[in-house]
């Protein structure tokens, strides 16, 4: 079959899986959060953690909830990875340094991922499987809470409340994502993923020498590294490892598990505000973004200049031969546009403008459709926004489902869309303008000294202050410099924007709906959409076009 050919049956594949679970999968996740209905195991744990399930709390009191939980997420992984080497299937591994454990503990906390290290050679499988892998469950969990807590802001009327944090973060755990993963492990077993606790294994090659090859429960921990776009492999390869990612039809399968629960959030936000054709606007400004990186990346992967990739029929260096260039595109556009981080192939290896595409992606905000839980609430704070602007345009006060638009939520929206791109430059900059540091970073950790090594240091930081967790590949990142200051940029990039949405969600819940007049603007319409996509433009990528053109725009205009 020719490429271009399984490309398309590949992406219509997607499509069509995508289309058909939009509205039952919609459906349960908003019966889950608008259920009174509490599971007995989850009224066990309520017990256990001392949480009155049926009581709720204002905003103030979800995000110090929020605080406390990754707090001691971060104590528990930081701590697991100390004491390693006391602990059992630790594969005779010595403890993790501290610096190194700090940094891994927020970016899996964070759900960010980053990898300063190579996992087979430094994490034994308890770390793995309890420190990382419930990580991958909980932080999932609570991006959708928050999601749900600024959803209820815009549906109810006059309420002190959002929810209960606790209560969102079991249920999105048990009833969504355990659920989900458990099959999608079990498909991916078949498909060749390897689940085993065997450790490493001698083995001698072709050439009459040996290779220790690991082992590793890898599929439970890669259905939900994908499922909760977290991004973190079991190997250093990660998903262009053969043991994580064996063959074509299971790398669609791992697309459409990072796409699956972002793409089917705005139903569930139609459901809960009560109208589906909100739901179907948000999810067509989602759907419009991805469909044009997806092509704007593969032109550049395929038009690559030279006679190799010319022989090649593209940029083949550090793509896996059993996907392709168009797989490799696909995957990428996908992992970088859901904060997933999980890569087939090295970024690294991409054409200036091709890797400029995945670092646009992720400085968009990661909306299309965005990580579980933070794509949707991104999105509909850029609809807040949208709406302002457009009430301007025409002298009326703004309206967003009923709900006015005042100082208050406009300062917070602003906030918000100002976070991330103030921890990436201000990284940036501070990785160059500060002269020991910059020693460090030019001698130590850029392999390829230039314009393309500054879009390395570039892209770390837009990666970790976006929670996406995928690396250019070319970096040495294991230094105290980039394990401090990017450990940082992943904290303050999650618990910030948290911080202005459920404070957002408080202030919106407060108010009475007024109702719709004639100078409302319809918020459902392809109008809408247009202006919805035109803001994305406006306040997110121009924010970053000046650096962008000291990165790989010049490098790719050369």
């Amino acid at each position: 079959m020719a490429p271009l050919m399984f490309f398309i049956l590949q992406l219509a594949t997607v499509a069509l899986v995508l289309a058909v679970l939009y509205r039952p999968l919609g459906d349960y996740m908003a019966g889950v959060y608008t259920s009174h209905r509490h599971l007995r195991v989850e009224r066990g744990i309520y017990r256990v953690i001392g949480v009155d399930q049926d009581s709720e709390q204002t905003w103030p009191i979800y995000f110090r909830s929020v605080l406390a939980f990754s707090a001691v997420g971060i104590l528990i992984v930081y701590g697991l990875q100390r004491l390693q080497a006391f602990l059992p299937w630790s594969l005779g591994l010595p403890a993790v340094s501290e610096q190194l454990s700090f940094n891994t503990a927020i970016s899996f906390v964070a759900n960010t991922n980053w990898q300063s290290y190579s996992p087979e050679a430094t994490m034994g499988y308890s770390v793995q499987l309890l420190g990382l892998a419930v990580q991958n469950f909980v932080s999932a969990a609570v991006g959708i809470a928050v999601a749900i807590a600024l959803v209820r802001g815009l549906a109810r009327r006059v309420s002190p409340t959002i929810g209960n944090f606790w209560v969102d973060l079991v249920r999105g755990s048990l009833r969504i994502l355990l659920p989900i993963a458990a099959v999608s492990a079990v498909v991916l077993i078949i498909g060749g993923v390897i689940q085993n606790v065997n450790g490493f294994q001698e083995v001698t090659t072709l050439s009459g020498g040996t290779q220790s090859i690991p082992g590793g429960p890898v599929a439970s921990q890669e259905a939900i590294k994908l499922l909760g776009t977290n991004g973190g492999g079991f190997f250093n390869a990660n998903s262009s490892h053969p043991f994580e990612n064996p063959t074509a039809w299971v790398n669609v399968v791992q697309v459409l598990l990072m796409l699956v629960i972002p793409f089917a959030l705005p139903r569930t936000f139609g459901r809960i505000v009560g109208d589906n054709r909100q739901g179907y606007a948000i999810l067509a400004a989602m759907a419009t973004f991805f469909v044009l990186s997806l092509s704007v990346m593969t032109y550049f992967e395929l038009s690559a200049n030279g006679s190799a990739p010319g022989l090649a029929g593209g940029a083949m260096e550090g793509k896996e031969q059993r996907f392709g260039e168009l797989g490799s595109t696909l995957f990428g556009t996908t992992s970088t546009l859901t904060s997933t981080g999980a890569v087939n192939s090295m970024h690294d290896s991409f054409t200036a403008l091709g890797g400029g595409m995945a670092m646009l992606n992720m400085m968009l905000g990661e909306l299309a459709p965005g990580g579980v839980g933070s794509g949707l609430y991104g999105m509909l704070v850029i609809a807040i926004l949208a709406v302002f602007i457009a009430g301007l345009m025409v002298g009326r006060t703004p309206e967003y489902l009923g709900k006015k638009l005042g100082a208050r939520e406009i300062k917070l929206a602003s906030l918000y869309i100002l976070t991330t791109p103030t921890l990436v430059l201000v990284g940036t900059a501070l990785s160059f303008g500060i002269p020991v540091v910059r020693d460090s970073v030019i001698g130590t950790s850029i392999w390829n000294p230039g314009l393309h090594g500054f879009s390395e240091v570039l892209y770390a930081f837009t990666s970790a202050a976006n929670n996406n967790g995928s690396a250019f590949a070319g970096l040495t990142a294991n230094t105290p410099w980039f394990n401090t200051a990017l450990g940082v940029a992943m904290l303050l990039g999650r618990l910030l924007p948290i911080l202005f949405v459920l404070a957002l969600a408080g202030s919106l819940a407060a108010q009475e709906k007024v109702p719709v007049t004639a100078g409302t603007l319809p918020t459902h319409k392809p109008l809408f959409v247009g202006l919805l996509c035109g803001t994305v433009l406006i306040v997110s990528a121009l924010t970053y076009f000046p650096v962008l053109a000291l990165g790989p725009l010049a490098e790719g205009l050369l």
